[in-house]
């Protein structure tokens, strides 16, 4: 590669963005690099396509994850030398975590695991009878504890229940807040988990706890926002959507080995469907 024709096009914060970009021209025939200077990665290109370069780059930040930029990725990257300025993989995982998650999607993220740690440390059942949902729920019992009507939601009872749950509300949430904002995650979560909640109350009692009906609201959001305004750029592929329909229907079966609040994932998913509707109805109006 003759450095001579190569200019710089863009500055960014995240090593593996800068790479990926990288490779994604090469892999479209436009010569390119990544340098490191003062912490910071610039990417060089071919200083005649620097045009094209740059068009392709304003795709390419809108959805830096995207298949065709992770297969250039796999297709044409190289081994880089590993320099001071290079971010450690704890660092790079830090700003990774913290560039996918907004305001809302941290603070729910980190009760989660807050409740949890402390429940693991042996304050489980004062923290659960915290956040239980109602004995026996009325508006007068609303009225005056009004956040027990969310708190099932921040309580997890495993391991694989919270890493399961937390994952899933960091990824989905996340694609959420960064594409509509905290409004509009938040408003999921408050009103999936009203609803998966009471109707987990209505059916099995006060007795349940987790995040897995906001998640499952999450999944139907996604789901259909990208069948009703796929310019929003919330994906979800159907592999995914099907795998967890199908274990909320084996929980349903009663052919899993662990207890499900299935009420409150089918629920979730309904109001997660339901939000997205009226979201699409909402930005339908607002461009007019």
């Amino acid at each position: 590669m003759n450095n001579i024709s190569l200019q710089p096009l863009v500055k960014v914060g995240q090593h593996n963005i800068a790479l990926i970009f990288a490779d994604y021209l090469q892999s479209i025939n436009i010569e390119a690099k990544t340098e490191t200077i003062d912490g910071e990665f610039i990417v060089y290109c071919d200083s005649d396509k620097i045009d094209q370069a740059k068009d392709e780059f304003e795709q390419f930040i809108a959805q830096p994850y995207h298949e065709k930029y992770q297969q250039a990725a796999w297709q044409h990257g190289q081994v880089n030398e590993v320099t001071q300025h290079t971010p450690s993989l704890l660092t790079s995982f830090k700003k990774q975590f913290l560039a996918h998650a907004g305001i809302v999607t941290l603070v729910i993220f980190s009760a989660c695991w807050l409740v949890f740690i402390a429940s693991m440390l042996g304050w489980g059942n004062s923290l659960f009878h915290a956040l239980q949902f109602y004995p026996h729920f009325s508006m007068s019992s609303f009225l005056s504890e009004p956040l027990r009507i969310l708190g099932p939601a921040i309580f997890h009872f495993s391991w694989l229940h919270i890493v399961f749950n937390t994952m899933w509300w960091w990824q989905l949430g996340g694609n959420i807040e960064n594409k509509l904002g905290a409004k509009t995650l938040l408003l999921i979560f408050v009103f999936s988990a009203i609803v998966s909640n009471v109707g987990q109350y209505l059916v099995s009692g006060p007795n349940f706890g987790g995040l897995s009906g906001v998640v499952y609201a999450l999944v139907g959001y996604v789901w259909w926002m990208q069948w009703l305004r796929p310019q929003v750029g919330l994906t979800i592929t159907k592999p995914i959507v099907g795998i967890l329909l199908l274990w909320m229907m084996l929980g349903f079966a009663e052919l899993l080995p662990v207890n499900m609040a299935n009420t409150a994932h089918l629920l979730g998913l309904v109001s997660g469907c339901l939000l997205a509707w009226l979201t699409t109805l909402q930005l339908a109006q607002n461009n007019r």
